[in-house]
């Protein structure tokens, strides 16, 4: 499959918003996003316009959002890159302790899984992690204790467990296991 892979910009939050809800509407996204399609769609378009203007290159550095982009202009898949650091608002999961990136939001559409997509949009959010002008020392995110095949990839790309693990918000039992992969 040709792609290729880059930043979103500003004023592409339509597309980055149908991304999305495709996305919640995928069978495993009860497994793979703390979001739901129902909340999701029922958002303004102000919501989608500063999502996107905040992970574009023209945001504020805090954020980037890389999508894969087929020939023929499509996007099949995405990455969002969040910059943490100890002083920030926690967000999901363990405080920061070190200045750290955190991948959230990672699609790939089902047709092109397998195809290299997902290891490219990877690739493309680590070496932005690394690239970024404060000191990342690890780059984080989480995954659905049951979400063995996501789990299984971030292994294969270089992540192993840290220990971290929390209680997936509104469950009594599921449990999210924190994967980390730090700096060389």
């Amino acid at each position: 499959m040709d792609f290729s892979i880059r930043v979103i910009r500003a004023d592409e939050w339509e597309k980055a918003r149908e991304l999305r809800l495709t996305a919640l509407r995928d069978p495993v996204a009860h497994l793979a996003f703390l979001d739901t399609y129902e909340a999701a769609v029922g958002r303004p378009d102000d919501f989608w316009r500063e999502r996107a203007e905040g992970a574009s290159e023209s945001g504020d550095g805090n954020a980037r959002q890389f999508v894969a982009e087929a020939s023929d202009g499509s996007w099949v898949g995405t990455i969002l890159v969040l910059v943490e650091r100890p002083s920030d608002e926690l967000r999901f999961g363990e405080p920061a302790k070190v200045v750290q990136t955190h991948i959230v939001a990672v699609y790939v559409r089902p047709e092109v899984r397998g195809t290299g997509v997902t290891e490219a949009l990877f690739r493309a959010g680590v070496e932005w992690s690394w690239s970024i002008p404060v000191s990342v020392e690890r780059v984080r995110l989480y995954v659905h204790e049951e979400n063995a095949r996501a789990a299984a990839f971030y292994r294969r790309f270089g992540f192993v467990a840290s220990g971290a693990r929390v209680a997936v918000p509104g469950h009594d039992t599921a449990m999210e296991v924190e994967y980390e992969l730090r700096r060389a």
